[in-house]
Protein backbone atom coordinates (compact mmCIF):
# COMPACT_ATOMS: atom_id res chain seq x y z
CA UNK A 1 0.00 0.00 0.00
CA UNK A 2 2.84 2.60 1.03
CA UNK A 3 4.40 1.49 -2.28
CA UNK A 4 1.67 2.08 -4.51
CA UNK A 5 1.26 5.85 -2.70
CA UNK A 6 4.76 6.72 -2.88
CA UNK A 7 4.29 5.87 -7.10
CA UNK A 8 1.24 7.69 -7.23
CA UNK A 9 3.05 10.57 -4.94
CA UNK A 10 6.04 10.49 -7.58
CA UNK A 11 3.47 10.83 -10.57
CA UNK A 12 2.05 13.76 -8.83
CA UNK A 13 5.23 15.64 -8.53
CA UNK A 14 6.35 14.54 -12.09
CA UNK A 15 2.98 16.16 -13.67
CA UNK A 16 3.09 19.24 -11.52
CA UNK A 17 7.14 19.61 -12.63
CA UNK A 18 6.23 18.95 -16.32
CA UNK A 19 3.18 21.00 -16.64
CA UNK A 20 4.26 24.02 -14.33
CA UNK A 21 7.98 23.90 -14.53
CA UNK A 22 9.51 21.95 -17.84
CA UNK A 23 6.83 23.36 -20.38
CA UNK A 24 7.20 26.78 -19.43
CA UNK A 25 10.77 26.84 -20.13
CA UNK A 26 12.24 29.09 -23.40
CA UNK A 27 13.44 26.34 -24.92
CA UNK A 28 11.23 24.64 -28.41
CA UNK A 29 11.94 21.03 -26.64
CA UNK A 30 11.81 19.41 -23.09
CA UNK A 31 12.01 15.77 -21.54
CA UNK A 32 8.73 14.20 -21.39
CA UNK A 33 9.39 13.56 -17.21
CA UNK A 34 5.76 12.00 -16.86
CA UNK A 35 6.90 9.85 -19.62
CA UNK A 36 10.32 8.80 -17.88
CA UNK A 37 8.86 7.94 -14.53
CA UNK A 38 6.46 6.19 -16.17
CA UNK A 39 8.88 3.97 -17.67
CA UNK A 40 11.38 3.51 -14.69
CA UNK A 41 8.22 2.41 -12.80
CA UNK A 42 7.06 -0.25 -14.98
CA UNK A 43 10.70 -1.21 -15.34
CA UNK A 44 10.47 -2.41 -11.50
CA UNK A 45 7.47 -3.46 -11.65
CA UNK A 46 6.39 -5.38 -14.25
CA UNK A 47 4.13 -5.26 -17.63
CA UNK A 48 0.66 -5.47 -16.24
CA UNK A 49 1.56 -2.96 -13.24
CA UNK A 50 3.46 -0.99 -15.63
CA UNK A 51 0.17 -0.81 -18.05
CA UNK A 52 -1.50 0.76 -15.19
CA UNK A 53 0.61 2.96 -14.13
CA UNK A 54 0.90 4.37 -17.95
CA UNK A 55 -3.12 4.74 -18.11
CA UNK A 56 -3.33 6.35 -15.05
CA UNK A 57 -0.15 8.80 -15.43
CA UNK A 58 -1.69 9.57 -19.06
CA UNK A 59 -5.18 9.80 -18.03
CA UNK A 60 -3.92 12.26 -15.36
CA UNK A 61 -1.67 14.10 -18.03
CA UNK A 62 -4.68 14.24 -20.40
CA UNK A 63 -6.67 15.81 -18.20
CA UNK A 64 -4.25 18.15 -17.10
CA UNK A 65 -4.06 21.82 -18.84
CA UNK A 66 -3.42 22.56 -21.34
CA UNK A 67 -5.74 19.85 -22.54
CA UNK A 68 -6.85 20.53 -26.10
CA UNK A 69 -6.26 16.92 -27.22
CA UNK A 70 -8.80 14.20 -27.73
CA UNK A 71 -8.99 12.61 -24.01
CA UNK A 72 -7.08 9.54 -23.88
CA UNK A 73 -4.63 9.54 -26.73
CA UNK A 74 -1.82 9.92 -24.11
CA UNK A 75 -3.35 7.12 -21.69
CA UNK A 76 -3.03 4.84 -24.90
CA UNK A 77 0.31 5.99 -25.35
CA UNK A 78 1.26 5.44 -21.69
CA UNK A 79 -0.47 2.27 -21.23
CA UNK A 80 1.56 0.73 -24.22
CA UNK A 81 4.98 2.40 -22.95
CA UNK A 82 4.66 0.79 -19.83
CA UNK A 83 3.48 -2.41 -21.02
CA UNK A 84 6.48 -2.65 -23.06
CA UNK A 85 9.17 -1.14 -20.58
CA UNK A 86 7.79 -3.74 -17.88
CA UNK A 87 7.80 -6.16 -20.62
CA UNK A 88 11.93 -5.47 -21.40
CA UNK A 89 12.84 -4.70 -18.13
CA UNK A 90 12.97 -8.32 -17.03
CA UNK A 91 16.08 -8.36 -19.58
CA UNK A 92 18.19 -4.98 -19.28
CA UNK A 93 16.04 -2.37 -17.44
CA UNK A 94 18.58 0.25 -18.48
CA UNK A 95 17.64 -0.86 -22.29
CA UNK A 96 14.03 -0.60 -21.17
CA UNK A 97 14.43 2.30 -20.48
CA UNK A 98 16.22 4.10 -23.32
CA UNK A 99 14.46 2.48 -26.49
CA UNK A 100 11.00 3.38 -24.97
CA UNK A 101 12.57 7.12 -23.97
CA UNK A 102 13.32 7.01 -27.81
CA UNK A 103 10.01 4.76 -29.63
CA UNK A 104 7.26 6.70 -27.30
CA UNK A 105 7.22 10.07 -28.75
CA UNK A 106 7.34 8.55 -31.77
CA UNK A 107 4.20 6.27 -30.74
CA UNK A 108 2.62 9.76 -29.32
CA UNK A 109 2.80 11.51 -33.02
CA UNK A 110 2.11 8.39 -34.21
CA UNK A 111 -1.84 8.13 -32.36
CA UNK A 112 -2.15 11.39 -32.75
CA UNK A 113 -1.73 11.62 -36.68
CA UNK A 114 -4.28 8.76 -36.73
CA UNK A 115 -6.81 10.55 -34.45
CA UNK A 116 -6.85 14.09 -34.92
CA UNK A 117 -6.16 16.02 -38.00
CA UNK A 118 -4.04 18.81 -37.27
CA UNK A 119 -1.59 18.60 -39.54
CA UNK A 120 0.74 16.31 -37.68
CA UNK A 121 2.40 13.75 -39.72
CA UNK A 122 5.63 13.12 -41.04
CA UNK A 123 6.94 16.26 -41.21
CA UNK A 124 6.85 16.94 -37.62
CA UNK A 125 7.95 13.19 -37.49
CA UNK A 126 11.26 14.07 -38.85
CA UNK A 127 11.56 17.61 -37.54
CA UNK A 128 10.83 17.60 -34.06
CA UNK A 129 11.07 13.67 -32.75
CA UNK A 130 15.06 13.55 -32.53
CA UNK A 131 14.91 16.31 -30.61
CA UNK A 132 12.60 15.13 -28.39
CA UNK A 133 13.97 11.45 -28.42
CA UNK A 134 17.52 13.20 -27.13
CA UNK A 135 16.31 14.82 -24.37
CA UNK A 136 14.64 11.82 -23.46
CA UNK A 137 17.96 10.12 -23.80
CA UNK A 138 20.19 12.75 -21.67
CA UNK A 139 17.36 12.73 -19.00
CA UNK A 140 16.77 9.36 -18.78
CA UNK A 141 19.25 7.99 -17.16
CA UNK A 142 18.77 10.68 -14.26
CA UNK A 143 15.36 9.45 -13.94
CA UNK A 144 16.44 6.13 -13.98
CA UNK A 145 18.69 6.80 -11.13
CA UNK A 146 16.60 8.91 -9.27
CA UNK A 147 12.93 6.92 -8.80
CA UNK A 148 15.10 4.03 -8.10
CA UNK A 149 16.93 5.69 -4.83
CA UNK A 150 13.40 7.16 -4.09
CA UNK A 151 11.88 4.21 -4.39
CA UNK A 152 14.42 1.00 -3.58
CA UNK A 153 12.88 -1.19 -1.20
CA UNK A 154 14.75 -1.53 2.31
CA UNK A 155 16.54 -4.87 2.78
CA UNK A 156 16.08 -6.39 5.97
CA UNK A 157 19.89 -7.06 7.66
CA UNK A 158 19.63 -10.20 9.72
CA UNK A 159 21.04 -9.73 12.99
CA UNK A 160 23.66 -11.90 14.23
CA UNK A 161 21.92 -12.62 17.75
CA UNK A 162 24.87 -14.33 19.90
CA UNK A 163 24.09 -17.42 20.83
CA UNK A 164 23.97 -19.01 24.52
CA UNK A 165 24.42 -21.61 25.49
CA UNK A 166 22.41 -24.12 28.43
CA UNK A 167 25.09 -24.19 31.42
Amino acid sequence: MARNLLAALLLFVALVVQVTVLNRLPVKVVPDLVLLVVIVLAAMRGPLDGAVIGFCAGLAADILPPAGELLGQYALVMCLTGFVAGRLAAHAPLFATLVCAVLAPALTVGVRALVADDGVGWTYLRTVWPWVALCNLIAAPVVLWAVRRLLRERRRQTVLVPSWRRI
